[in-house]
């Protein structure tokens, strides 16, 4: 199937084709014609299927039918999202996307200056993208009206209730108009999120795509056993092999991810951290270094890298492996994603190892380990196959230095948006 057969504008057909996207992804496929028949949507999935651009096309589609260039234009789909990062990405998505149906896009988000976002909202928008916080505050100093909204998006509402925008969602809900289009969007179905979505949506129409599982299936995993004082030699070895271009690196607290930015810059690696503690203008600027490649490694905690979509990412490396076995998942989804290809390698320590079994287990696979006295066999092995039968509890090469390192297989053309 193409984007041209799902009945898209030529308008929005010209805008993907000069993104390089022809195929859609799966959610995509399923989406995009439920929501052009301005139906309600319970879409579970996770960022990096591609879930963007399956509810930005359609909202296009349908605005772009009744567009106005009058400045006083009110808001007619609202897009509610957790992370800032995210935020400000749909937001280009949407820029990129309906870049010739004349429709005015905008984002809001905290810990910035509301200044240029109010300057932004009087000149009169279409299509607004919101956190939850700055969307309320807004709306409450009167520069925001949610009267005319007639497509709502509540984008991964699991990670709302995990960091507390629940009641700030409901409280937004109570003011939106009872006759519009509602598309929710999550990775997990928690009871709290099920009660959410009966809640809000009117019959709707269920699409499940892209389980845990069969993401990770999708990448080329690897593990290094190596000692914890071992491990910033060992990243360093492995970013100094040619193929390795940028890569993203997690950590499992603030400290300990500007710890591996300021070791990465002795050795004359260029690399930022983002994290809780960096400001909103901090943190962007590190994710624009990072997109524009600028910076070649940003060394990233948990939340603060839910929101990361980087086109054509090759690398995740796990310097620390997360002690909740869905955070892996969560991790090296940054990579992979929209059917390109992705390695993710993971440093375990032996205080480590009891996480990495309950990761095993997770996705039902054990990780191939990349071993010096192995590596030509292993490497092709991880490089080429599906990880399903190797060990991961071998031999601990504790050295600290991995020889030589996986290699990335060549680049494969885009097929889809993975936004």
């Amino acid at each position: 199937m193409s984007f041209n057969s799902l009945n898209l504008i030529d308008p929005i057909l010209r805008s993907l084709k000069e993104e390089g996207y022809t195929t859609p992804t799966e959610i995509q496929e399923q989406a995009i014609p439920i929501a052009l028949q301005k139906r309600d949507l319970l879409g579970c999935a996770q960022t990096g299927t591609g879930k963007t651009a399956a509810f930005a096309l359609p909202i296009l589609q349908h605005l772009a039918a009744n567009s106005s260039n009058d400045p006083n234009r009110k808001i007619r789909s609202l897009i509610v999202t957790p992370t800032r990062e995210l935020a400000i990405q749909i937001d280009e998505s949407f820029q990129n996307y309906g870049r010739y149906t004349g429709l005015s896009t905008t984002v809001v988000y905290g810990g910035v200056n509301q200044k240029r976002q109010v300057k932004q909202l009087k000149k009169g928008i279409d299509i607004l993208t919101a956190t939850p916080g700055r969307l309320l505050d807004l709306m409450n100093q009167g520069f925001i009206s949610l009267a005319h909204i007639e497509i709502f998006v509540l984008d991964e509402a699991d990670r709302m209730l995990d960091m507390g925008f629940i009641h700030d969602v409901k409280k937004m809900l109570k003011v939106l108009p009872k006759k519009r289009q509602t598309l929710f969007f999550s990775a997990t179905m928690p009871k709290e999120i099920i009660q959410l979505s009966n809640s809000i949506l009117k019959n709707p129409t269920k699409i499940e795509v892209t389980p845990e599982s069969a993401t990770v299936d999708k990448i080329r995993q690897g593990i290094f056993h190596v000692e914890k004082g071992n491990k910033k030699q060992l990243l360093v070895d492995v970013l100094s092999d040619d193929d390795v271009g940028s890569a993203l690196v997690f950590t499992r607290t603030k400290r300990g991810a500007n710890n591996v930015v300021k070791m990465l810059n002795k050795k004359s690696i260029q690399a930022e951290a983002i994290h809780g503690n960096k400001s909103q203008n901090a943190r962007q600027r590190a994710l624009s270094n990072f997109k524009d490649q600028t910076t070649r490694v940003l060394v990233a905690t948990d939340i603060a890298a839910r929101g990361i979509d980087v086109d054509e990412l090759k690398y995740v490396i796990n310097y620390e492996i997360p002690n909740i076995p869905e955070t892996y998942v969560h991790r090296i989804g940054r990579t992979g994603r929209a059917g390109s290809n992705g390695t993710a390698l993971s440093f375990v320590d032996s205080s480590e190892r009891e996480y990495l079994r309950d990761i095993e287990k997770l996705i039902n696979q054990q990780i191939p380990v990349v071993d010096d006295s192995e590596y030509d066999v292993r490497t092709e092995k991880l490089m080429n196959q599906q990880p399903t039968q190797s060990h991961s509890n071998g031999t601990n090469g504790s050295s600290g230095k991995s020889g030589k390192r996986p290699r990335p297989s060549s680049s494969r053309k885009r097929s889809g948006s993975r936004r």
